[in-house]
């Protein structure tokens, strides 16, 4: 097991990476002075699987565990769900002191993260994810939310879990659709911050997505430091921790519009080549990096082209750009690579420009 600490005060906390950690998690609370109630918060796909496995390191630890699951799927980051969950928090006479572990993907973390913060005012909230995306991503940080209408995240908080604890052989069991999804994000954060990361990338995607541990456990590591690293010098997302958003501002919008049948990770490939287009035509990157970053891309099974949307559909993504989190003066930012490992956000993207890159002339 290796960890890597989240420096934030006293809201630092460590994510614990390695095969088989799991099983720690009840004496890793007991540690943390935790004890008595505990709720772990999964889905449908990933209860049957880990939830009691979970559950049994828990009660051995003393705690008295319930366990919600909802059905899997990004409709169920809703405030309709949300507000079932305090229901069920309730009945399990949740308290204060009583954990919250979310169990699954980026979906059961982000809205068991939302109603651990907002359950009493905050209850502690455990991260325990079981997808690539989450490992590298979702469960680090402390951005949680539920989706409104056709807006993504767009009802959250900030709320930083006691403890990150990633199991690599969770992974063994994830579709292969999902590794590549998770596999997104840490393209993304090595395009933006870590030449030598990419490298890696390249040379050892294929061992990546045949499930070789120790490549999966090296790069689940390197992107938790990345991320961990960013969020420790902008918490709330007001500075720096802005360039994580490379390849997301299209990619969310292209994943609302969609009804989110477009997964994240696919959104956010399709995301990063747009908007290394957008770089190439600013004179900001040279083509050739972008065709890199394509070629990873497209090595991880991730799609290098965005849909045939109908025109109806055309209008709708651009219209969801002028949601997007970063938007300011209402003026779209957008981060973009002038090298691989360097970042820098532009609001000087023309409106012109975005649709042409997108959808042609």
């Amino acid at each position: 097991m290796k960890k890597v600490k989240v420096e934030l005060g006293k809201n630092s906390y460590e994510i614990r990476v390695g095969s088989g950690v799991m099983e720690h998690t009840g004496p890793w609370l007991k540690e943390k002075g935790l004890a008595g109630k505990a709720v772990i918060i999964t889905d449908s796909n990933v209860g049957p699987l880990y939830a009691g496995a979970l559950e049994r390191s828990l009660a051995n630890a003393g705690f008295k565990v319930t366990i919600v699951e909802v059905p899997a799927g990004e409709e169920q980051k809703s405030l309709e769900t949300a507000g079932n969950l305090y229901n069920k928090l309730a009945a399990a006479y949740a308290e204060r002191t009583s954990p919250v572990l979310a169990l699954g993907g980026g979906v059961v973390g982000d809205l068991a993260g939302f109603v651990a913060a907002t359950y009493l005012r905050g209850v502690p909230l455990i991260q325990v994810p079981t997808t690539l995306l989450a490992m590298v991503d979702s469960s680090v940080g402390g951005k949680t939310a539920v989706d409104h209408g056709q807006i993504k995240n767009i009802v959250g908080v900030f709320y930083q879990p006691k403890m990150v604890i990633a199991d690599i052989d969770t992974l063994k069991t994830l579709p292969k659709e999902e590794l590549s999804n998770g596999m997104a994000e840490v393209i993304k954060l090595a395009a933006i911050l870590d030449r030598g990361f990419f490298e890696f990338l390249e040379k050892n995607m294929e061992q990546a997505m045949s499930l070789q541990a120790g490549t999966l456990e090296a790069i689940v590591l390197k992107s938790a430091a990345h991320k961990a690293k960013i969020v420790g010098k902008d918490e709330k997302e007001s500075g720096q921790r802005i360039i994580l958003n490379y390849g997301h501002t299209i990619g969310h919008a292209i994943e609302a519009v969609s009804n989110f049948k477009i997964k994240h990770g696919q959104a956010v490939a399709m995301g990063m080549i747009e908007e290394n287009k957008i770089a190439v035509r600013l004179g900001l990157l040279p083509e050739a990096k972008a065709a890199r970053i394509a070629a990873v891309i497209k090595q991880a099974g991730l799609p290098t082209g965005i849909p045939d949307f109908s025109q109806e559909d055309k209008g709708k993504v651009l219209e969801a750009l002028k949601h997007d989190k970063k938007v300011l003066n209402d003026r779209v930012r957008f981060v973009l690579l002038k090298a691989i490992g360097s970042a820098v956000v532009s609001d000087k993207v023309e409106p012109g420009l975005i649709k042409e890159v997108l959808f042609g002339r």
